[in-house]
């Protein structure tokens, strides 16, 4: 389902181009991405495999799927059908309510228990009656263009309402029962993510619809190829498997804030970071298979540069926040490739559309060299102990398996 709702906000945000149309984008992904984590988090206290949860599963699945079919009238709607925005605020309210009285239903009885799920579920419970407000009200009272504004603004409340959940998590009794999973769904979304990223340029060479494969094509598809491979490597490679193995080693009440901190908040701009460059990607190609001699000749303009290269800016602050979070050490080699690529999109604005991919992709093939000479004793022993933890527990599994089969 998240698959499909990366795809489908990334193609129609690729479709109409402007800040207007990012920001909203933007504001969708980080509804979406709140989505996710909710759920990763509901399934560190409960298992989604048994009792009510594959229920539970079911119908958030179903939810998110009709939030992705209406991504694009979720804030304007558009003429005919059912109303866009009341559609999406009650797909949104729907995921919520299930999470929350699954909640409920598994806490246990008792007054501590009870303020326990109502400090976890209302709060976004809240936020989600606001977006409600914000499909049913601004429409009555304003004209459609500062309804639209209004509407905006309201989500824009939602998400500060929600977002502030986090900050209770210490004080409701709420624990990472399983650190593995906490990790493993996160960095599943990653994954998600970047698997958008080559649909989405695929997706891109649709537009070709009898036109004859090119040299051009074929060297920005690689290209774009090459730049998702390496922000998978720059994020699995070494940092997934160290802050999954520091956080194992945190007691207390400590370890609430750390999971929070890195997964929750941090992953998200890594997140949006990947949908940057996969529409950066998307529009890159589409133009090189529309007017490949153009492309060659000519620099990419408006924003089409701007979140391509943009994206793997953010990306690689993303990578420093959650080091710097995790660790308290200062990545100062992507904090210092992120500034330099930064400074360097002026002048790919004046470089033509291949040669500037061509130079984001050199950047980055450039920067996974560097940091795996200077990282190479820190990745072996990170990598070697993720190696050896694996192996005890399909050892220790094989022992219980003789016992039992």
């Amino acid at each position: 389902m998240f698959v499909f709702a990366f795809i489908n906000l990334t193609t129609l945000t690729s479709a109409n181009l402007d800040v207007r149309t990012l920001g909203e984008s933007l504001v969708v992904l980080a509804l979406l991405w709140w989505c996710w984590t909710g759920f990763a988090a509901l399934g560190n206290i409960l298992r989604a495999d048994q009792g009510v949860m594959p229920l539970v599963g079911f119908v958030v699945m179903a939810a998110v799927f009709v939030l992705a079919l209406n991504t694009a009238a979720a804030i304007r709607d558009e003429p005919g059908g059912l109303y866009g925005p009341f559609v999406f605020a009650c797909a949104y309210l729907t995921i919520w309510v299930v999470q929350g009285v699954a909640l409920w239903a598994t806490m246990g009885t008792g007054p501590a228990p009870r303020r326990r799920s109502l400090l976890l579920t209302a709060p976004t419970m809240g936020g989600a009656l606001i977006i409600l407000l914000a499909a049913m009200v601004p429409q009555r009272l304003f004209a459609e263009d500062v309804a639209d504004d209004v509407r905006l603004g309201l989500w824009l409340v939602a998400l500060v309402v929600e977002y502030s959940v986090p900050l209770l998590l210490t004080r409701t009794g709420w624990r990472v029962r399983s650190v593995g999973h906490w990790a493993e769904r996160h960095a599943l979304i990653v994954l998600v993510a970047l698997g958008e990223s080559v649909i989405a340029l695929g997706v891109g060479s649709t537009e070709r619809a009898g036109r004859p494969i090119t040299v051009s094509i074929i060297t920005a598809a690689v290209l774009g190829i090459v730049v998702i491979a390496t922000l998978w490597w720059l994020y699995f490679d070494l940092l997934a498997f160290a802050v999954e193995q520091m956080l194992h080693g945190v007691r207390g009440p400590e370890r609430i804030p750390l999971a929070r901190d890195i997964y929750t908040y941090l992953h998200l701009p890594l997140i949006m970071a990947i949908i940057l460059v996969a529409l950066g990607l998307k529009r890159l190609l589409t133009g090189v298979i529309t007017s490949p001699t153009r492309a060659a000749r000519e620099s990419l303009g408006g924003l089409d540069l701007l979140v391509l290269y943009g994206g793997v800016v953010v990306f690689l602050l993303a990578l420093v926040a959650i080091e710097l979070r995790t660790f308290r050490r200062l990545d100062r080699l992507s904090l210092a490739a992120g500034g330099l690529l930064a400074g360097t999109a002026p002048l790919a604005y004046r470089l033509p559309a291949l040669t500037a991919l061509a130079l984001l992709t050199a950047f980055v093939g450039v920067l996974v060299l560097a940091r795996l000479r200077t990282n190479r004793d820190i990745r072996t022993r990170v990598r070697e102990t993720a190696q050896n933890e694996q192996a005890a527990l399909e050892a220790e599994a094989n022992q219980w398996r003789r016992r039992h089969f």
